[in-house]
């Protein structure tokens, strides 16, 4: 069975504690935008998966019940980074395994200000669910007194340059492309453009790392409705459909350690598979993408993203954005809403908050954004720890 996105919605993404709201607010704004843009009500949604990271359990029910009191199963999903996407494709296995013609997928995170720590359970890293993938990073970096997260993706691209001698400046156009493409995105927590010069003077986070090729932590939440080609045609919905083409997600594998590379710990491996997959079940090749929403958690992710994803040989995609290959008039467009970077990156809302934007990128509703002639869009989110999930949208 088929499975389509026929409304989408999500709210501004903010800086934490800067607007007075909690996160059933922001579900409640999300959802609603969601459910209107569908054309149905909250009274046609059958199950509903919420993701999230830093809220008690049931959250995912205190947040739904703001959208109605339907009684319907909600599922709390939480999967680190990938949490979003990882609730989405819950929803569409509903679909296309025939349980539910029509499920709503819900992400959302209200954070606190400050940089994300190394995922320690009550400052025993013992018990933390990474500390084996920080311990690969202590024994070839050792351990410096900078944040966990960038610093293990810091030392991802040390290696990088180290490897293929990828440069700082190449690092920063990361950065630079993505500031400026937010610019045009009204949900975006920043939209401010800066050029390479000004990412590279700013705040050392984790060297090579700046503070401007850093994703901020942020509140916010996002939506989607996901249904059966029944409902499409029931509903007259075509029009709105945007079809799940394909779907996939990897964990950790044994690559993922062996090499006791960070590259490999920080998720390549694991986003290589699964864009694999993608692209076998779908038929379509990154050729033929049009537009990409990839997770830019650090300004190094892209770029061993596009390796992972077959957009160009394994060590050359630090020239592959300095090129202008990933912007407008490049290839591809990535990361048009201005990714996790400017964007902003509240966990639980991140993966679905990308395949909203691909619906309006394929729909030809993203305003001053609009990549030209999109048909096939391409979503990609991970989370430390480990999940990759990949989707495959595209407009008939």
């Amino acid at each position: 069975m088929k499975s389509y996105i026929v409304g989408v919605g999500m709210t501004r993404f903010e800086k934490p504690e800067t607007r007075d709201w909690q996160y059933w607010d922001m579900v409640k704004e999300a959802g609603t935008t969601a459910l209107a843009d569908a054309g149905i009500s909250y009274a046609d949604v059958q199950q509903a998966p919420v993701g999230y990271c830093f809220q008690a359990s049931t959250a995912g029910q205190r947040a739904a019940y703001e959208l109605g009191l339907t009684g319907i199963p909600v599922y709390n999903v939480n999967n680190n980074c990938a949490t979003g996407s990882t609730a989405l494709m819950m929803a569409r296995q509903f679909v296309e395994g025939g349980i539910s013609d029509c499920v709503l997928a819900l992400g959302f995170e209200k954070m606190q200000r400050g940089a994300l720590g190394g995922g320690a359970d009550g400052g025993d890293f013992k018990t933390s669910p990474v500390a084996r993938h920080y311990g690969i990073m202590a024994a070839r970096h050792g351990f410096e007194m900078t944040p966990p997260t960038a610093q293990i993706f810091g030392d991802a691209a040390r290696e990088h340059m180290e490897r293929y001698g990828t440069t700082e400046a190449q690092l920063a156009a990361v950065g630079a492309k993505n500031h400026r493409h937010s610019v045009n995105n009204p949900y975006a927590q920043f939209q401010d453009a800066y050029t390479v010069d000004e990412i590279l003077a700013a705040k050392a986070i984790h060297t090579p790392l700046t503070k401007l090729q850093c994703s901020p932590t942020s509140d916010g939440a996002a939506a989607a409705v996901v249904v059966s080609e029944r409902f499409v045609e029931e509903r007259g919905l075509g029009d709105k459909a945007v079809e799940i083409a394909a779907q996939s997600m990897t964990t950790d594998t044994e690559e993922s350690f062996a090499s006791g590379s960070c590259i490999d710990v920080v998720g390549q491996p694991m986003s290589r598979e699964a864009g694999r997959q993608v692209f076998e079940a779908s038929g379509v090749g990154i050729e033929d993408v049009d537009v990409v929403e990839l997770h830019d958690c650090f300004s190094i992710n892209e770029l061993l993203t596009y390796e992972a994803l077959g957009m160009c040989a394994e060590g050359e995609s630090g020239k592959l954005v300095e090129s202008g290959a990933t912007t407008y008039g490049g290839k591809w467009v990535v990361n048009p809403s201005g990714g996790l970077i400017s964007k902003g990156h509240p966990l639980g809302a991140t993966g679905i908050a990308q395949a909203a934007e691909l619906t309006w990128q394929l729909r030809g509703e993203a305003g001053p954004r609009q990549v030209p002639d999109a048909r096939t869009g391409l979503a990609h989110n991970i989370g430390l720890g480990g999940a990759a999930v990949v989707t495959m949208l595209r407009r008939g």
